[in-house]
């Protein structure tokens, strides 16, 4: 039995979906911001931070370093640029008691685990070994690949729709408070990532639901409203002969 090609196609498509995905679950470029560091008290604390490593940067120069800021679902980031100054930490505070935030994070770890297990149903099913492959248990699979594609979408589109509003519901807190530099906040690289890894499950399952049609099989000459199995050859005129063809299975 030759593997169609849309089957390939969801085989291919479904874990790459899954890599991308998890890829930008762990990462901490969901969004960021940038803004010159001013002389306050949390530049007081960087200057002390960025003598601590050694770069002997005075205090004069310190009005001319930029501030990066990152935040992931479940990490933040803060970096001088130019420098090896960066730290990460969980997420917190505002931030992290955002409902938007918590439901993007419940979507996201659904939507892994429902691709995994229907990457695991769709190779099982898919059975390329054999000459008839389980249609059920592989578009099952698909199906679930589906879902957890759409899963990661809503997840994405909640948090980029309220991305500059996420942790800022206490103004005296988080990245808002008035003793920080004000940053204006960007979608940043994992978005994009999880953005591209979501649709390529969608394509992927959806390329595994519909690519299982049942094949036309060739009819028995004495009885021609019945089809002849491949795999069993039930038809006499087709098991008595003796030039029968041999197919290799292919994957």
């Amino acid at each position: 039995m030759h593997t169609p090609s849309s089957m390939v196609m969801g085989i291919v498509f479904a874990p790459l979906g899954l890599v991308l995905v998890f890829t930008a679950a762990i990462t901490p470029q969901w969004r960021e911001g940038q803004t010159r560091l001013g002389m306050t008290g949390s530049g007081s604390l960087l200057r002390l931070g960025v003598k601590g490593q050694g770069m002997g940067v005075k205090s004069g120069s310190v009005e001319a370093l930029l501030l990066l800021r990152s935040d992931g679902l479940w990490e933040s980031c803060l970096q001088v640029e130019h420098s090896e100054l960066k730290q990460c930490w969980p997420v917190a505070g505002p931030y992290q008691r955002d409902p938007r935030v918590r439901l993007a994070q419940g979507l996201i770890l659904t939507s892994l685990f429902l691709c995994s297990t229907g990457i695991v149903l769709a190779c099982i099913g898919v059975r390329c070994w054999t000459d008839i492959p389980l249609r059920g248990v592989a578009a099952t699979g698909g199906l679930l690949v589906v879902m957890a594609g759409l899963l990661s979408l809503t997840a994405l589109g909640v948090y980029t729709h309220n991305l500059a509003r996420l942790g800022m519901a206490d103004p005296s807190q988080g990245i808002n408070n008035p003793r920080f530099p004000q940053l204006s906040l960007r979608p940043a690289g994992s978005l994009y990532f999880g953005w591209l890894g979501a649709c390529l499950q969608v394509l992927g399952g959806s390329a595994l639901l519909f690519s299982f049609k049942r094949p036309r099989y060739p009819t028995c000459p004495s009885c021609p409203g019945l089809p002849v199995c491949p795999a069993c050859r039930s038809c006499p005129e087709i098991t008595n002969k003796s030039d029968t063809d041999v197919y290799e299975v292919s994957c």
